[in-house]
């Protein structure tokens, strides 16, 4: 089985767009997103629109959770704008995705970690930058966890986990958001070092398993403009270079 495996496209339906080109010219069986689709100042309508025809099994982002259940009073800025942005039936469409996805064959998605769609499954926070976790402690945040296959996402950085007997941890990266200034404590970073958008596919056949991460050039600079002018200089450098801003 192939099985395209897609996250954290934030509203980047541009970039979204690219990603679905580059897999008609793939041969794949399947296609799973791995949520927080919507949030950020891009074009969250359009994006829960072409993500809402695709019908692609879809797993609920802790930030498609918070512009759903948050007031808006307390809604973060990309999440306001999103909030903002979608209709009624975007909203039905949101709050019917579930926390975590079994997809067969030994495969289990989910946003974060299985227990907590805010935390980070392959990284930890190392002065201020996200970091790969040690193995120890990526075993540790699967308790009970008996798949041979776990797809994360949530850090937007692309990255693999090898745990042994036949287990492996993927993070496909971002879609539309390749970097990211998080102040909540402990402050950090997340970079993907390119403007490209991500995503893997996943390989298994006769108990083997196998993966590729790609990365697909789209017309980045129109997102980071869009950005630009809907009062985000950060996302708008994070989208142009892939690196968050210089303090």
């Amino acid at each position: 089985m192939r099985l395209a495996v897609l996250a954290d496209i934030h509203g980047n339906v541009a970039a979204l767009e690219a990603v679905r080109a580059d897999l008609d010219r793939r041969y794949v069986d399947r296609i799973v997103n791995l949520g927080d689709c919507v949030s950020g100042p891009l074009w969250p309508r359009e994006t829960a629109d072409l993500l809402i025809k695709t019908q692609w099994p879809t797993v609920r982002g802790n930030h498609d959770r918070w512009v759903l259940d948050t007031a808006s009073k307390d809604h973060g800025f990309s999440d306001a704008y999103a909030s903002r942005a979608l209709d009624e039936h975007h909203r039905i469409w949101l709050a019917s995705l579930p926390p975590r996805l079994d997809l067969g064959d030994g495969i289990l998605g989910v946003h974060g970690r299985p227990d907590n769609d805010n935390a980070y499954l392959l990284e930890d926070v190392e002065d201020g930058r996200l970091v790969p976790a040690r193995r120890q402690s990526v075993e540790a945040r699967l308790p009970g966890i008996v798949h041979h296959v776990v797809l994360c996402a949530h850090s937007h950085i692309p990255g693999v986990a090898w745990l042994g007997r036949n287990r492996l941890v993927l993070n496909p990266g971002s879609v539309g958001c390749p970097s990211y200034e998080d102040p909540t404590p402990p402050a950090h970073v997340s970079e993907s070092g390119s403007p490209y958008a991500r995503y893997a596919m996943l390989e298994t056949a006769g108990g083997r398993i196998g993966f590729e991460m790609i990365a697909v050039e789209y017309d980045h600079r129109a997102a980071a403009f869009r950005a630009e002018a809907n009062g985000r200089p950060d996302w708008a450098h994070g989208l142009a270079t892939g690196y968050a801003r210089t303090k």
